[in-house]
């Protein structure tokens, strides 16, 4: 089963990035070569968002992210483990569980039309 790892970071972490993306990179690593690791990214700042609603049909852009938050999301992982223990445990492993917060959420699959 996918699971998203997600990475919520203050603005004090993002801009101590730096100091721990050896940290990250190990981790990338470890997720690697256990065959577990499907994807993943860092993002940049929510400040550098832009935000997109329809109203009455018409698009409404915004820059920024959609809320005021103390945390954003600051990037994520795409794993595919046996189970929510088992991704638990990779998520336990991530730097920001010790750094900030991190999230597990099973990842939907859309099916596509053919």
């Amino acid at each position: 089963m996918q699971y998203a790892i997600l990475i919520y970071e203050t603005d004090a972490d993002f801009n101590s990035r730096s100091e721990i993306m050896p940290a990250y990179q190990a981790y990338s690593d470890a997720l690697a070569e256990a065959g577990v690791m499907k994807g993943g990214t860092a993002l940049l700042p929510a400040h550098t968002a832009t935000s997109v609603r329809l109203k009455e049909g018409q698009r409404q852009v915004q820059d920024g992210p959609f809320a005021e938050t103390k945390e954003q999301l600051g990037g994520m992982y795409l794993i595919d483990v046996p189970d929510l223990d088992a991704a638990l445990d990779w998520a336990a492993r991530c730097p920001g569980a010790s750094q900030c917060g991190v999230e597990v959420r099973p990842v939907g699959v859309v099916e596509q039309q053919q």
